[in-house]
């Protein structure tokens, strides 16, 4: 039987401030996993480390950096090589969506009434920036900075996180879903690009579950009840209800663990059942 094997390896968790990505830091400090909580809000990337080291006795760390700039990340792995050592897991969580690169309307219908600016033909090329700055550049550079550790030792892991919209395109959300299927095809070709290294690289796609970054679509500002939007979505998930981030722990310290010493290039849905129903 094969072990976690973890404790006292060095993991950075990119977006480690956030909902999904501090509870994954979580799970690999209750296994004495050593957790570099990277975010852009410095306050908040410390506040999580210093929560973790409460909780879990395990050392962490809580450092600003942007997925976005190099050099930003490169400054951040000298104070981790520094104060803890040589990087073993990457967790590239840093992600999310922007209204702009949004639609309004789920369909266009073509009508004379139909206002241009609620459909595709409204979308920003700012918007699309971001969002694929973010998601795909944002998992593109830091495995590029973090990785060269993994190589010098030979032997690491990199965990991206990708999207069930990274399969099936939701509607409005154009930008986030091409981008999220790039994260699936960048996973495959790092995978065997590194697979002579010692480095395994894989990709977790999370089904729905309700974070800041989907809030504006998943619930009726006015009300505070689920939007009509929200409710399709459970209508289409046999399991009737959204996940939690606790959900998403188990896949994670697999992926990243010894139990899957010979797994690399693939995307494990974690959906509830959405990927496999076909609404009948």
């Amino acid at each position: 039987m094969n072990e976690l094997n973890l404790k006292d390896k060095i993991a950075v968790i990119t977006g480690g401030a956030g909902l999904i990505c501090s509870e994954m830091a979580r799970a690999l400090a209750f296994q004495g996993v050593k957790t570099v909580i990277i975010d852009l809000n410095e306050e908040a990337a410390e506040r999580v480390a210093k929560e973790i080291e409460l909780e879990f006795k395990a050392p962490s760390l809580g450092l600003s950096a942007s997925v976005t700039d190099k050099s930003s990340l490169e400054a951040s792995k000298k104070i981790i090589n520094e104060k803890f050592g040589r990087i073993d897991i990457l967790i590239n969580g840093a992600g999310g969506n922007s209204p702009a690169a949004t639609t309004k309307v789920e369909k266009m219908d073509g009508s004379e009434s139909e206002d241009p600016e609620d459909t595709f033909f409204g979308l920003k090329l700012e918007g699309f920036d971001k969002v694929f700055d973010l998601n795909f550049k944002g998992t593109l550079l830091p495995s590029m900075v973090y990785s060269t550790d993994m190589v010098k030792q030979k032997s690491g892991v990199i965990v991206n996180i990708s999207s069930m919209n990274s399969y099936r395109p939701l509607t409005k959300i154009a930008a986030y879903s091409a981008a999220k299927a790039a994260v699936n095809n960048f996973t495959q070709w790092l995978a065997v690009h590194f697979s002579q290294t010692g480095i395994r690289v894989n990709a977790i796609a999370p089904g729905f579950l309700l974070t800041n970054q989907n809030k504006f679509l998943m619930i009726d500002e006015k009300t505070g009840d689920l939007s009509p939007r929200a409710k399709k979505i459970l209508n289409g998930t046999p399991m009737k209800r959204f996940g939690t981030p606790e959900e998403l722990t188990g896949t994670l310290l697999y992926l990243v663990s010894d139990l899957s010493k010979f797994v690399t290039g693939i995307i494990i849905p974690i959906d509830g059942g959405f990927s496999a129903y076909s609404g009948v």
